[in-house]
């Protein structure tokens, strides 16, 4: 059944599809916000709008002559694509066969709905139906990284994927600011058309009277998760010196925002986070023009990282509110009864990796509570080894160039491993989600011409006019200013 929100969703597709295929990437990247909506419900199951888009997505670059033969071009051997088409066949095959095959052989956490009645423990091994749902969602998620790698190959497509990226990050923080304010005015049903999803929601929770931060999201964890991304990418951005007020202040609110969801999640994968930034600042340092504000960075941040630790550890009331907020949701966290399910969910997973001898006992069968956990039970050894190799392959945005596009593909990097710490404390399933693979897609992107330094400023013109502009050698929307700073 379609949904409100669904029907906006393909009239949003359909308005964009007039508008060329960068107005398209653009807003498909913000729906990817949309983690606890539901386009269409079939039985069970929900439909998020940014997979529906997708297929306008596609249909937007199939329409531009040059992008099916860059998207062909991805899957030869050896380039990232081709290893992610590897675990998703591998993942195919064994969520069909290796259920049936290693039936009764082992005990899962069931992902999704399996024959036996749902306890919350363990069932017998056997199908579920997630192993449909996860199949097609890793399908959706190469097809999202073969187009993202192919259009960012473009001028106009590269200026898309940046100014999506952009706007995820500010939209998912209006997001967590419109959640706290309908919580706190009383009127959480102003958000309830976003959240219609067939999932359990933990939108009205709190912490020791603190709201627990969801926005866009079911729960604080997803949000925090996903946040961490937008602070890997706008952080970089801003270490680099790219539009360093915009993303100053986009990477300052996600880092706050992820402190204050009560997430665990987030409270254990920020500082991650930020020494993943910290590193990107020491290698890009130096005595350039271009390099002053990462060495400041090096520089001025382990004296002020001090001085903050002297004047919590000297004033006693703020260190036990530090403390006791810490010691809440992280130090004690081991011993509260999420966390005993948790690990008992890997303990099941590495039982189930054991049992089907390293094979897997298919993909979304078991449910884990840690993104490596979850590859081992579900694709075993075989599904590992494609996913390291892609990710290998598609995370080498290289730092010796300054340019801009060298400087944005690094922050998708960053973007993309703050995904994945947040995923190696709380990863349910082998599908890290769309926006994970629009970032590496943009990481792994070569484009065919150097590029200047892009404005914020809307996309404009029909698909023709964007393919007009690709064909010049300047950009036609560059404004004085960005001329004179191009990279």
């Amino acid at each position: 059944m379609i949904e409100p929100i669904g029907i906006f969703t393909v009239a949003l597709g359909l308005y964009c599809l007039t508008r060329g295929y960068g107005a398209t990437v653009t807003t498909f990247i913000v729906l990817t916000l949309l983690g606890s909506a539901a386009a269409l419900t079939l039985g069970g199951s929900s439909v998020p709008p940014a997979h529906l888009f997708l297929l306008f997505v596609l249909i937007a670059a199939l329409r531009t002559p040059s992008l099916p033969g860059m998207a062909i071009n991805a899957l030869r051997l050896g380039k990232p694509a081709f290893w992610l088409a590897g675990l998703l066949l591998y993942g195919a095959i064994s969520a069909y066969f290796s259920p049936r095959l290693f039936a009764g052989m082992s005990h899962i956490i069931p992902l999704g709905a399996s024959e036996y009645p749902s306890t919350g423990g363990t069932v017998p091994l056997g199908p579920v139906s997630s192993n449909l749902t996860q199949t097609i969602y890793l399908t959706a998620d190469l097809l999202c990284f073969v187009i993202i790698a192919s259009v960012c190959s473009t001028k106009t497509g590269f200026r898309a994927t940046f100014n999506g990226l952009l706007a995820w990050a500010a939209v998912n923080v209006m997001f967590a600011l419109l959640d706290l304010a309908t919580s706190a005015t009383g009127t959480e049903e102003l958000l309830q058309f976003m959240r219609n999803a067939q999932y359990t929601f933990h939108d009205s929770d709190t912490v020791n009277g603190m709201k627990r931060i969801v926005g866009s999201w079911p729960e604080a964890s997803a949000f925090a998760g996903m946040t961490l991304g937008a602070l890997g990418f706008t952080g970089t951005l801003w270490i680099c010196g790219r539009y360093p007020g915009t993303t100053g202040l986009l990477a300052l609110c996600s880092f706050v925002l992820i402190i204050l969801s009560t997430s665990s999640t987030g409270l254990i994968a920020a500082p991650i986070c930020l020494f993943l930034l910290y590193l990107t600042a020491v290698l890009r340092c130096g005595i350039s023009p271009e390099s002053r504000r990462s060495t400041g960075v090096v520089l001025l941040a382990p004296p002020i990282a001090l001085a903050l630790t002297l004047i919590i550890v000297l004033q006693d009331n703020l260190f036990r509110t530090i403390y006791d907020y810490v010691d809440l949701l992280v130090l004690s966290k081991s011993t509260s009864g999420s966390a005993v399910e948790r690990g008992s969910w890997n303990l099941a997973a590495w039982q189930n990796f054991t049992d089907s001898l390293g094979l897997g006992v298919g993909l979304g069968t078991a449910r884990t509570s840690s993104f490596p956990m979850a590859l081992l039970s579900n694709v075993g050894v075989p599904g590992t080894v494609f996913f390291l190799l892609f990710l290998l392959s598609a995370l080498r945005p290289g730092m010796s160039a300054r340019t801009f596009e060298s400087d944005v593909r690094l922050a998708a990097c960053n973007g993309c491993l703050g995904l994945l710490a947040g995923s190696l404390v709380a990863g349910p399933t082998v599908d890290l989600g769309l926006l994970f693979f629009v970032l590496a897609g943009l990481t792994a992107s070569r484009p065919l011409a150097r590029l200047k330094e892009i404005p914020l400023l809307p996309l404009r013109g029909s698909g023709i006019l964007d393919r007009a502009a690709e064909a010049r050698h300047s950009h036609p929307q560059l404004s004085l200013h960005s001329r004179k700073h191009q990279t």
